[in-house]
């Protein structure tokens, strides 16, 4: 049996005697201090009517009236233990909802964090593998060249970086989680300038030309946080652009908003990808890629993390063949 609906069975067991200790409690008391209340009423008309009437007809009279003071308490007896069965089974149904939706955040998170660890263990495998793969046929080469040496610590020193960015983007996911000063005034302009500066060389290798659109509004959030989402948002642009094209960036506010709008003219996401595209390691399928493109899929992930830290959101179009948008909302300061 899974072990967190064993669990949400033993946190049910425990509310639902909860339930009934206080309902049966409570019942016990609201008993006892009714068939009191009952009790003493008739035992006062029995007085008052032994006064007058006749001896014979008293007695009759406080027959009569004990057999209804008991046919009371029975009635209230059924009562109490009609409601008692009705807490039981309403209790019952409610404290299982209650351990389930109670587990259900801690399952998520295990299911997560389990199939984050397979995905991070399979991406630090392949490079590895690599690695011990070349220099195991090196080692048993004993005609090996000072340039074929070359070429493997060459080799060795791609795969060395693929680990490093690998560990870097692991890292910013973690360092993501920590409280990081998000109600400070991050202004738009700085933030853009900011992550323009740091993918400025990589817009040209590709001759892919920035085009930005500033408003002059501030973000409620930490400005190196948000220069660093829009930095993993255009370095995904860039990737996804062919040479020579436009990659447009656009700030401005929209429903008491600010937003920050990043366009491409690249190959689009398809539609059945664009679910899931801001999971961890996730990667379209590369077939309907036109060209290779490195990395792990964490980009997109921490952006999304950096959104959901400062209480905003993400949304994204995109039509293959034609490009994408990504759009970020952020509360204003």
């Amino acid at each position: 049996m899974n072990p967190f609906r064993s669990a949400a069975l033993r946190m049910t067991f425990w509310y639902l005697a909860i339930v009934v200790a206080v309902s049966t409690s409570s019942s016990v008391a609201i008993y006892h201090f009714s068939s009191n209340d009952l009790r003493r009423g008739v035992q006062r008309q029995i007085e008052f009517y032994s006064q007058v009437l006749s001896p014979e007809e008293s007695r009759a009279y406080s027959r009569l009236r004990l057999a209804q003071l008991e046919t009371d308490q029975q009635h209230l007896r059924d009562r109490l233990l009609l409601f008692n069965l009705l807490v039981l089974a309403g209790g019952g149904i409610a404290s299982y909802g209650l351990a389930r939706k109670t587990m259900r955040p801690l399952e998520d998170a295990l299911e997560a964090q389990t199939r984050f660890t397979g995905d991070a263990s399979h991406e630090l495998r392949t490079p590895l593998s690599v690695m011990q793969t070349e220099i195991e046929v090196a080692l048993r080469d004993r005609n090996l060249s000072v340039k074929n040496a070359r070429e493997l610590l060459k080799s060795n020193l791609e795969e060395v970086g693929r680990l490093k960015s690998l560990a870097e983007g692991l890292l910013a996911l973690a360092q993501q989680t920590t409280d990081k000063k998000y109600h400070q005034s991050a202004p738009a302009s700085e933030v853009i300038s900011q992550a323009l500066q740091r993918v400025q060389k990589q817009a040209s290798r590709k001759k892919i030309t920035i085009k930005t659109s500033s408003s002059k509004i501030n973000y409620r959030g930490n400005q190196q946080s948000l220069a660093d989402m829009v930095v993993l948002l255009l370095d995904n642009a860039i990737k996804y652009s062919p040479g020579g094209s436009a990659v447009n960036i656009e700030t401005g506010s929209k429903d008491r908003r600010g937003f920050i709008k990043i366009t491409d003219h690249g190959q689009g996401i398809a539609g059945e990808d664009l679910p899931r595209i801001f999971e961890r390691f996730y990667r379209a399928d590369p077939s309907r890629s036109k060209s290779k493109v490195e990395g792990y899929g964490l980009g997109l992930a921490i952006a999304k993390k950096i959104v959901d830290l400062h209480h905003g959101s993400i949304e994204v179009h995109s039509s293959p063949g034609k490009g994408s948008t990504f759009t970020v909302y952020l509360p204003r300061a």
